[in-house]
């Protein structure tokens, strides 16, 4: 047996002792995960049940005929295939679907490019109603144009999720309602001109993210995509939050505030790292980003 393959196994040795449930899957090579006990109940119409994310293995395949509780999954990365009630869809970032019982549902990601993907579980007797309502009824699809926004609210429900607190509850049901809600509000109505034009969006968005630390200006980001810069910015704003740029800087800044908390850590160097030629322009983009400048957040470090 590997160390992997031993790191692994203790993992789920632990689960199973925490009473982790059965559904939870071990074809995952990274996971963070929650359970809450339901008998705590919050008096809202969703109760959540468990959520997390997973890293998947790429043998990973789910194959489920029928489930316990409502679910709704995120891709955040990677490709995989989704069967919804003898439907077949394509999985890739952005996607957004449901299930429930009476569900059957078969979920199986690229050997080549495994998914990368959050969920939440639940029940309630206003569950089915707000689901309908926001276009996410058991055994539906969905894309959305803000996937970051999405991925920011399952960060904060697994964040709520692990607290020990008698306010977790009622928390993880305000956010999964926030949730839902947000998904309707982003939900991108696909057709051919639309699937090609965020399909272009999201490959740009993945080049930016793999050649943060070399590009430096929106003419390289739209070199580095191969499409003019204002079409570029056009697919931002109909897809994003923000534009090219302000994506590109926010990686920076993501990286910067990792290097800072090196003990010997020197402001000038990690500008001249990050491809900034003067420091005062680093230090007033991660100012921008995180409210203070790098030598205060090193400061508090």
């Amino acid at each position: 047996m590997s160390i992997f393959d031993l790191c692994n196994e203790l993992v789920f040795m632990a689960s199973d002792m925490k009473n982790i449930p059965d559904f939870f899957s071990s074809q995952v090579s990274d996971a963070n995960r929650f359970y809450l006990d339901t008998s705590l109940r919050s008096g809202q119409p969703l109760t959540v049940v468990c959520g997390g994310y997973e890293c998947c293995q790429p043998e990973y395949r789910i194959n489920r005929s029928d489930f316990p509780f409502y679910c709704i999954e995120f891709v955040a990365r990677g490709k995989g295939k989704l069967i919804l009630k003898d439907s077949e869809y394509a999985l890739f970032a952005g996607r957004i679907f449901s299930y429930g019982p009476g569900i059957a549902h078969l979920i199986s990601t690229k050997p080549d490019d495994p998914l990368v993907k959050y969920f939440v579980d639940f029940v309630g007797p206003g569950a089915r109603k707000i689901l309908r309502k926001c276009g996410l009824t058991p055994g539906h699809v969905v894309q959305v144009a803000s996937p970051e926004v999405i991925l920011h609210i399952f960060e904060d429900l697994i964040m709520n999720g692990e607290t020990d607190s008698p306010y977790t509850p009622m928390l993880c049901s305000t956010i999964l309602q926030q949730l839902i809600l947000k998904t309707a509000e982003t939900a991108v109505i696909e057709n051919k001109h639309t699937t090609v034009a965020f399909s272009t969006y999201q490959s740009s968005r993945e080049l930016i993210r793999r050649n943060c630390l070399t590009l430096r200006s929106l003419d390289e980001i739209a070199g580095e995509c191969r499409i003019d810069s204002a079409y570029l910015c056009r697919l931002f704003k109909r897809f994003d939050s923000q534009s090219p740029y302000q994506y590109l800087m926010r990686l920076k800044m993501n990286v910067a505030a990792q290097m800072l908390q090196a003990p010997n850590a020197s402001v000038k160097q990690i500008a001249y790292e990050l491809g900034f030629g003067d420091p005062f322009h680093f230090s007033r983009a991660f100012k921008r980003v995180f409210g203070m400048s790098p030598s205060s957040f090193k400061s508090l470090r």
